[in-house]
């Protein structure tokens, strides 16, 4: 197969890039790199809202989830309702105060994207959207959810 490695070597200046986008929105907003990844998670998936479901969409330890939605809720930026039909099942949902965060942790991600898929066209962006889907899809499909 000819596909170069250089995507396996992107790997960590991907993740210093991103860092580095998002660490001014983490640090202008008290929240660290996990809550705002939750935050944005929930924003943008409203049909996962739960711990468990966050940990597993994100294939996040179920211990740094739970750790950074004590901070999150301590900090007024979402709140926990019991499920209607199970009261032990806990929905979270975003507070306002979480809005000015998630705009900015968005921007910070366009940011990043901007950077990653510069000199793309529209057409090539959209092709590297399929792509990138259909190698996570192969990926989770061979390994399973998160690997497990």
């Amino acid at each position: 197969m000819n596909i170069p490695m250089r995507l396996w070597d992107l790997q960590q200046p991907l993740r210093s890039l991103y860092t580095l986008c998002v660490e001014p929105v983490c640090r202008d907003y008290g929240v660290t790199r996990t809550e705002l990844d939750i935050l944005l998670f929930l924003d943008g998936n409203p049909n996962y809202d739960t711990a468990a479901e966050i940990a597993d969409q994100r294939c996040l330890a179920k211990s740094h989830v739970s750790t950074s939605l004590k901070s999150l809720e301590k900090n007024g930026y979402l709140t926990r309702l019991a499920g209607r039909a199970d009261r032990r099942l806990i929905h979270l949902k975003l507070s306002e105060k979480a809005a000015r965060v998630v705009k900015a942790g968005q921007d910070a991600r366009d940011v990043f994207l901007g950077i990653i898929t510069a000199g793309l066209d529209a057409e090539e962006r959209a092709r590297l959207h399929v792509y990138i889907e259909k190698m996570e899809e192969n990926v989770l499909s061979y390994l399973g959810t998160c690997g497990k």
